[in-house]
């Protein structure tokens, strides 16, 4: 964007005249959807162009000028076409002789033509009052009118939408990003606070079609609201929908929420976004769409591994006039508890949710960057340490002030556990779960769950205000009872004027400051040391750097020459790049995090834990920061040819026997000297523990564990420290998963992939192809069959079956080396499938421990 002349160049120009005329052509379907680009088709004699403008306020105020520009060639010109004569060395080619005069009669025809077309008449004046909240393009423009126009100032507004983006943009100088801090500091000065009204919505569906009119939830407010934000959970619990991220119940309940929404107002769907069950849609009133940019979305899955969609949250993040706001939806781990595991999904969505932003070269957003944080969904945090008879007895009372003493979400606030900084509405309604679908009757099931109010919704910023937070007993078609919370926001709003002043004051200010020193900064330290690095645990140290010059300055990491990126992978500072103040300082976290990617090198030593940061000063000079580390190799990320040949714990051994044996399994082995095992025993003793504990286990596989105990695994197995695994028959299952996941070669290696897929409609022709995989690789792969096929004599007690376990697995055993589409994944599930439904062929493996 544009801050000053020199940053524009012209390359053609075609003139607002008689024969001019802009025609929006975007079809309805485009127009119903907001966030869409909208297109325009812009005539000239015999050009004609057709061009996409960005959704937006600016787009709009840039049709509003264009607009306003052919009406006062109207007015001015009425019996003469005006000259261009400036135009001249713009034009490219000549284009003869072409006469511009047009009669008075083909001008009035003109001028009622863009009337219909919304051009300068009192409809299409309208239409823009609707979009501008009540005030028209033109209008705003008359007022400005006749004073003198400073380009830098106009130009510049629309540098306050996006701060970061403001302060980090390559192609402005120190000067221009003065003027960004300095406005960004004075904010207060041509800001006011607007109230609108925010709906929130949260609705456990439980796998069930609409069956009612959700009038009664998203219309219970008496004015109509300006923004509606509607989540759900569990819209499709079938398998095909968790598997393939694919569900037909997507536009029956968006068509539900649509029905439902208020009568008073005309609204416009902004954005949708769903994983798997989790939905969140987010309508406006129209007449505020021209105010909303920036619309992004994002999703993040918590389930096992940390990456399956059945929990997880959606989010929604925009910018309404100059306040960002971001919007979760989220689903948490169940089970009474588990309210750890529900912690643990929190600080994961707040940490893997992060929104790209326009210019690629900044740091994406996270959650907590925004003004306004709104947070919904099913957090299915419960009520403890109370009998379910006296909790109903309490709720018949409407004793909940005792209740909330009791409930998990609010004792974990209170330590400040989790939702730091949010704050929640007092509950004066009964709890929203668990009641017989299609009744308002408590739980009658054998488990005869305990109530709770696992449906909540919160919010985190400044000038907020709740008017109501309630449930809504009418609806009956779930086994939860929708919430609604309305929200009073105020919204940040510039005052034009005031901000021209503003703008005019920091110009001045600024021209004054001696602005050509060169930026100078102390760094804190200069060489890190990361000691016993460890697979999947993060680690990280501080680096404060200190402006001591004369002036602000702009760093950033940049990268080495012929490096595609400023640090190894498993290193990341953060914040990479910013703004210094003068005697201002900020602390960079270097973190150094080892996962599936990186293991496998560091493990065979082809890499070591060594990097050098380049620090660079825009206009200054560069300083380098030293990172070195000892990585403690693991049996995560290393091949199965090297543990075959392991003989003690990984960690026990010297590193360089560890590399030794790491290429020698690359190479062909000499049975006779190698003598590998037939299996890993680290693979040998998680199937074991789970062949022991947990045949008959529910939601194996399905339920993640906690990340404090796969450590302790992860530990025990390079350590060799227990005979017995600790943790959960949970976390061993994903401890398994994730063994699996971090192969550098899979079970079923690469060089087999094509084949396998191609055969997996044969049965025979499947088994014929493990039969000719490398040994190692293909006794993994028949005794982790031999062992799923024990697990589903199991089934009564588990509730697993091959259509739970068969893409799990698979996805592992069979990784493409490129991303996998869902033709691929399909057929790597049908070829699975074949092992899992009758005993796998004889293989070398004996299916015992390796000695």
């Amino acid at each position: 964007m544009a801050i000053t002349g020199d940053d524009v160049t012209l390359d053609e120009i075609i003139p607002i005249s008689y024969d001019f005329s802009v025609v929006e052509v975007s079809s309805p379907d485009e127009l119903a959807v907001v966030g869409a680009d909208t297109r325009v088709r812009v005539t000239f004699l015999e050009e004609e162009l057709e061009l996409k403008l960005p959704f937006g306020s600016h787009s709009r105020l840039f049709l509003g000028e264009v607009n306003r520009a052919w009406s006062d060639v109207c007015e001015q010109y009425p019996k003469r076409e005006p000259k261009f004569d400036w135009l001249t060395k713009y034009h490219k080619v000549e284009r003869g002789a072409r006469s511009l005069r047009k009669s008075i009669a083909a001008t009035r025809g003109k001028m009622s033509q863009s009337k219909k077309s919304g051009r300068g008449d009192s409809s299409g004046q309208k239409r823009d009052e609707e979009r501008s909240g009540g005030h028209s393009v033109c209008e705003s423009q008359e007022r400005v009118k006749g004073e003198a126009r400073d380009d830098l100032i106009r130009n510049s507004q629309h540098i306050l939408a996006n701060k970061d983006q403001m302060l980090g943009m390559p192609q402005f100088g120190l000067r221009d990003n003065l003027i960004k801090c300095e406005l960004l500091k004075s904010e207060d000065a041509y800001t006011y606070i607007q109230n609108y009204s925010f709906f929130l919505g949260t609705y456990n569906v439980n796998g069930q079609n609409p069956k009612e009119s959700l009038s009664a939830w998203l219309s219970s407010t008496a004015a109509p609201p300006d923004f509606y934000l509607v989540g759900f959970q569990e819209l499709d619990l079938s398998k095909e929908a968790f598997l393939f991220n694919d569900t037909p119940k997507e536009p029956e309940w968006m068509l539900a929420v649509y029905k439902g929404l208020h009568p008073d107002a005309k609204y416009a769907l902004v954005k949708l976004v769903r994983l798997v069950g989790i939905m969140l849609l987010f309508y406006v009133k129209a007449e505020h769409a021209a105010h909303i940019s920036e619309v992004e979305a994002e999703t993040v899955g918590t389930g096992v591994m940390g990456r399956m969609g059945n929990k997880g949250a959606v989010a929604i993040r925009f910018q309404f006039h100059n306040s960002d706001i971001c919007v979760v939806n989220s689903h948490l781990a169940a089970h009474t508890e588990e309210f750890e595991r529900r912690n643990q999904d929190f600080k994961d969505i707040c940490r893997r949710i992060q929104f790209g932003q326009d210019n690629p070269t900044l740091p994406p957003l996270t959650i907590m960057k925004h003004n306004v944080v709104l947070w919904l969904g099913d957090l299915n945090y419960r009520i403890t340490d109370l009998e379910v008879d006296h909790v109903k007895d309490l709720i018949a009372k409407k004793d909940f002030e005792t209740l909330c003493n009791h409930d998990q979400l609010k004792r974990q606030m209170d330590e400040e556990v989790v939702f730091v900084g949010f704050t929640e509405g007092e509950i004066d309604f009964q709890p929203t779960y668990k009641y017989d679908t299609g009744s308002d009757q408590w739980d009658t099931s054998e488990k005869c769950r305990v109530p709770a109010w696992c449906d909540r919704i919160l919010w985190r910023g400044k000038s907020i205000k709740q008017l109501n937070y309630q449930s809504h007993m009418t609806l009956r078609t779930s086994d939860h009872k929708p919430v609604s919370s309305l929200l009073e926001i105020g919204i940040k709003l510039v005052n034009e004027e005031s901000y021209k002043r503003t703008f005019e004051e920091i110009v001045r200010r600024i021209d004054r400051l001696e602005n050509d020193c060169i930026p100078s900064v102390t760094v804190s330290q200069i060489e890190f040391l990361f000691k016993d690095v460890k697979f999947m645990q993060h680690q990280a140290q501080t680096v404060t750097v200190l402006n001591d010059g004369q002036v602000p300055c702009q760093f950033e990491f940049i990268p080495k020459l012929e490096e595609p990126a400023y640090s190894k992978p498993w290193l990341t500072a953060n914040p990479a790049k910013g703004f210094l103040a003068q005697g201002g300082s900020v602390d960079i976290d270097l973190e150094v995090f080892v996962n599936r990617s990186t293991a496998p090198e560091l493990n065979s030593g082809q890499q070591q834990l060594e990097d050098i940061l380049v620090l660079h000063l825009e206009r200054g000079k560069d300083y380098f920061i030293s990172i070195t580390g000892s990585y403690l190799p693991s049996c995560f990320g290393s091949s199965l040819g090297t543990l075959c040949l392991l003989r003690e714990p990984i960690q026990e051994m010297p590193l360089e026997a560890v590399h030794e044996l790491s290429m020698k399994s690359s190479q062909a082995s000499n049975p006779e000297t190698d003598k590998p095992q037939e299996i890993p025993k680290e693979l040998w003793m998680m199937v074991d523990h789970l062949f022991r504990y947990a045949k008959k286990q529910g939601d194996l596989f399905q339920q993640p564990g906690l990340r404090s105990e796969f450590e302790e695994i992860r530990d025990c197995l390079d350590t060799g420290s227990l005979d017995t695994l600790p943790g959960s028959n949970h976390s061993v299952a994903e401890a398994l998963l994730l063994f699996l996941d971090a192969l550098p070669e899979p079970v079923v290696p690469f060089a087999f992939y094509t084949l396998c897929l191609d055969c997996s409609a044969d049965s025979g022709q499947c088994r014929q192809m493990v039969s000719i995989l490398p040994p190692c690789h293909r006794n993994v792969f028949n005794y982790l069959t031999a062992f799923l096929q024990e697990l589903l004599k199991h089934s009564a007690h588990n509730r697993l079956d091959a259509g739970v376990l068969g893409p799990i697995f698979a996805g592992l055993l069979l990784r493409s080396p490129t991303k996998q589409d869902l033709t691929e994944k399909r057929k790597a599930k049908e070829f699975f499938q074949h092992f899992l439904s009758q005993p796998p062929a004889d293989s070398d493996s004996d299916e015992k421990p390796p000695e």
